[in-house]
C-alpha cells in the first residue's frame, strides 16, 4: 500500500483557508488553531487569490508545514476553496475564514460529531464578534435570507404577510439549520462528492447558502448550540466597512448580485423575476416617498435624495447581470 495512502487515513481534518492579502490574520488564526486543537491530526491548506505580496513567505516561515496553492488570479471564495478541497487529504474538510479565531478545542468536537452521526452532512458553530459577543441577526434559514431582500414597510401586517409568503423551515432538532456559514463549515469529502463542490459561478457571498441547499440534501446541517468561534469579519474586504447600510441599501452590490444568483438557482426563474420586479418597481416609490417627506417638512423637493440615487444605482448593477442570471448561465458573477 503506498505511503501516501497511510498518511491520508491518519489525517482527521484538512483545514482550508483562502488568502487575499491577509497574512497577519492567518498567522493569528493558525496560532489559535494550534493552541486549542488536540486529539486529532490536521493539515492546513492555504489557497492564495493572487495577493501579490509576501503572504506565502510570512506564513510558511511561521508554519512551514502549511501546504500552499496559488490560484494565479483573484478567483473568489468558491473556486479557491474547491481547489483546496481537491488537494485535501483529510477524512474531513473544514472551510475556515482567515479572519477567525478559535477559543477551545472546537475542531476535535466537530470531527467527533461527524464521526458519531453519519446522518449529519455538515457542522458549524456560532459566531462571536471581536468583543466576544454573540453576533446577532445571522441567518440560519433560507426564509430569513429571502425575507431580507424585500423592502416593505416595517409594520406587523406587512411583516406577517411576508412571513406567510416566505416561511422558515421547521425542524424537530433546534440545532438543525438550512445552511451554515462558509466562515466555519466542516463536512466530509464523501459528502462533497455526492453534493458537488461550491458553485464556481459565485465570486463572493451566497455560495455557502447555495451549497448549504445541496449539502442539506445529503443529511442534516447542524449548528452546534454551545460552540462558538470569533469572526472578525471582512478581513480581506476593507471597502465593505465603508458601505453605508440603510433600510433600502442593505447590502453591498456584490452581496446582492450573488444572492440573486442563489435565488435563481434554488427557487427558479419565477422567484428571481419577482424579486427583480420588486426592485425595479421600488425605484420610483422610494423617490416619491422621500419627495413627499421633503414637502411635509418644507424642504426643497429634490433635497437629500442620495440614498434613493444609491438604490437606483444598485438596481442598475443588478440589471447588468439580468439575462445571465435569468437563464442561469455559467460564468463569473463578479461586480
Amino acid at each position: 500500500m503506498p505511503a501516501h495512502y497511510h498518511y491520508a487515513i491518519l489525517l482527521d481534518l484538512s483545514i482550508i483557508i483562502v488568502n487575499y492579502k491577509t497574512p497577519q490574520l492567518i498567522l493569528n488564526c493558525l496560532a489559535s488553531v494550534y493552541a486549542h486543537t488536540s486529539g486529532i491530526n490536521v493539515e492546513v491548506i492555504i489557497v492564495d487569490n493572487q495577493s501579490n505580496d509576501d503572504s506565502k513567505a510570512i506564513i510558511q516561515q511561521a508554519y512551514p508545514t502549511v501546504r500552499w496553492f496559488d490560484m494565479g488570479y483573484n478567483a473568489g471564495f468558491a473556486r479557491a476553496n474547491n481547489l483546496g478541497i481537491k488537494h485535501a487529504q483529510g477524512r474531513n474538510v473544514l472551510l475556515l475564514n482567515s479572519d477567525t479565531l478559535l477559543l477551545d478545542n472546537l475542531l476535535a468536537r466537530c470531527v467527533r460529531v461527524l464521526d458519531e452521526n453519519p446522518d449529519v452532512a455538515a457542522v458549524g458553530a456560532h459566531q462571536l464578534s471581536r468583543d466576544r459577543q454573540l453576533r446577532p441577526n445571522l441567518y440560519t434559514t433560507f426564509g430569513q435570507m429571502r425575507r431580507a431582500f424585500y423592502i416593505i414597510p416595517i409594520t406587523p401586517f406587512f411583516q406577517k404577510l411576508l412571513y406567510r409568503f416566505v416561511p422558515d423551515t421547521q425542524y424537530a432538532d433546534p440545532s438543525q439549520v438550512d445552511w451554515l456559514s462558509g466562515a466555519f463549515l466542516m463536512t466530509r469529502p464523501s459528502t462533497i462528492a455526492r453534493a458537488g463542490g461550491l458553485d464556481e459561478s459565485f465570486f463572493m457571498y451566497g455560495e455557502d447558502v447555495e451549497w448549504g441547499h445541496r449539502l442539506g440534501q445529503q443529511g442534516r446541517m447542524l449548528l452546534l448550540p454551545d460552540a462558538a468561534f470569533v469572526h472578525l469579519e471582512y478581513g480581506s474586504s476593507t471597502d465593505y466597512q465603508q458601505h453605508e447600510v440603510t433600510y433600502i441599501n442593505r447590502f453591498k452590490p456584490q452581496v446582492q448580485v450573488s444572492q440573486l444568483l442563489w435565488i435563481r438557482k434554488q427557487y427558479g426563474a419565477g422567484a428571481y423575476l419577482l424579486l427583480m420586479l420588486h426592485y425595479v418597481t421600488m425605484i420610483p416609490i422610494v423617490f416619491l416617498w422621500k419627495m413627499a417627506v421633503n414637502l411635509r417638512n418644507r424642504q426643497p423637493l429634490f433635497s437629500e435624495l442620495e440614498n434613493q440615487r444609491a438604490f437606483a444605482q444598485q438596481v442598475r448593477i443588478f440589471l447588468r447581470f439580468f439575462w445571465q442570471t435569468l437563464f442561469n448561465r455559467p460564468g463569473f458573477y463578479k461586480v
